[in-house]
């Protein structure tokens, strides 16, 4: 497992409340969509990241996290493991705190990268079932 609960108790409580989320839409059919209204929920900053940059949940979108003018405490993933890697080295460079695989999506020399260079990382979890089981 990639991520045990202490780790993710860390990121969803101690992490920040800023969450980028990679690949959320207007799309209401997508997983992300969901996942981004339970992090509100609990109060979490959700900013949508997609190469539309659509305002979702009443946050503006970015095309990209370099595009984001603000810090962000945590990336969420919710694209294809195939190009996961790739954001969550956006992620370093951006001076995200942690990172988050969403269900599915594996790569572990990402996860590697990630936690040698001192993030918090969690993968193939989703933070809409554990937000509730853990808090």
């Amino acid at each position: 497992m990639y991520g045990n609960d202490a780790m993710v108790r860390e990121i969803l409580t101690g992490s920040g409340d800023t969450w980028a989320v990679v690949g959320l839409s207007s799309n209401r059919d997508r997983a992300a969509y969901g996942v981004a209204a339970v992090l509100q929920r609990f109060g979490k900053r959700v900013v949508p990241v997609h190469p539309k940059a659509e305002t979702v949940h009443g946050e503006p979108g970015y095309a990209s996290l370099a595009d984001i003018p603000f810090p962000v405490d945590v990336v969420d993933v919710f694209v294809n493991s195939d190009l996961a890697g790739a954001v969550a080295d956006e992620a370093l460079v951006v001076g995200a705190k942690a990172v988050w695989f969403q269900l599915g999506v594996v790569d572990e020399a990402a996860y590697d990268r990630v936690t040698r260079a001192g993030l918090a990382m969690v993968m193939d979890r989703c933070p809409a079932i554990e937000i509730p089981r853990l808090r």
